[in-house]
C-alpha cells in the first residue's frame, strides 16, 4: 500500500490554490480592462476657457464615443449618437432615473417604427459641461443601460471629431 506524504499533499494543495489565485486576479485585470476598451472616458476631465467648458472624449475599440456621465445625479452611460434626434433612454433605465413617462410618441429606428414617451431630464452632464431641461424619449424598446446622447443635447454643444476624439464645448457667456 502506497501511503502520502504529509508534505507532498500540503504543496499540492498550495499548488491548486495558487492558481485559482492566479485566475482569479487575471479575471478581474481583463475584465476591468474589457470595460475601459468599451467606455474609454470613465472619468471625464473638463478643460475651462474664457466662456467656454472643453470636454475631450476618446473613441472605444469599435469607434464609438462612449462616455460616463449624470442625469439628475445619477450616474449613467451615454453613447453619443449625432443621427439621433432625442436623447434615448431605455425603459429600465428611466424607471432607475425616475423620469416621467410623458405623450407616447411613434419613433423611426434602424429597427424600425417603435413606441416611445416623450420626458424631460432636469440636469444632464457630461465632464463639468452641464445642460439643463433637456428633450428626451423613454424607449421601452431599446436594450441595455447605455443612454444614446441624441442632438437634443448635442445641439446645445459645438463639436468636433478628428480620429479617435471628439470635442465637445459649452460656450458659457
Amino acid at each position: 500500500m502506497s501511503q502520502q506524504v504529509p508534505g507532498k499533499r500540503a504543496g499540492r494543495i498550495l499548488m491548486i490554490l495558487a492558481w485559482g489565485a492566479a485566475l482569479f486576479l487575471a479575471t478581474r485585470f481583463f475584465g476591468q480592462w474589457e470595460a475601459r476598451q468599451e467606455n474609454p472616458n470613465t472619468a471625464v476631465t473638463s478643460q475651462h476657457g474664457d466662456g467656454y467648458i472643453e470636454v475631450q472624449l476618446l473613441s472605444n475599440g469599435q469607434g464609438h464615443f462612449v462616455s460616463s456621465g449624470q442625469i439628475n445625479g445619477q450616474t449613467v452611460q451615454f453613447l453619443l449618437d449625432t443621427g439621433a434626434t432625442d436623447v434615448a433612454i431605455p425603459a429600465k433605465v428611466a424607471d432607475t432615473l425616475r423620469l416621467k413617462r410623458g405623450m407616447p410618441v411613434t419613433v423611426n429606428t434602424a429597427n424600425g417604427r417603435s413606441e416611445g414617451f416623450r420626458t424631460m431630464i432636469d440636469r444632464l452632464q457630461v465632464g463639468d459641461i452641464v445642460l439643463h431641461d433637456v428633450r428626451a424619449l423613454v424607449a421601452p424598446g431599446l436594450e441595455g443601460e447605455q443612454i444614446l446622447l441624441g442632438m437634443s443635447a448635442m445641439k446645445q454643444l459645438e463639436f468636433t471629431q478628428r480620429g479617435g476624439t471628439m470635442l465637445l464645448r459649452q460656450t458659457t457667456k
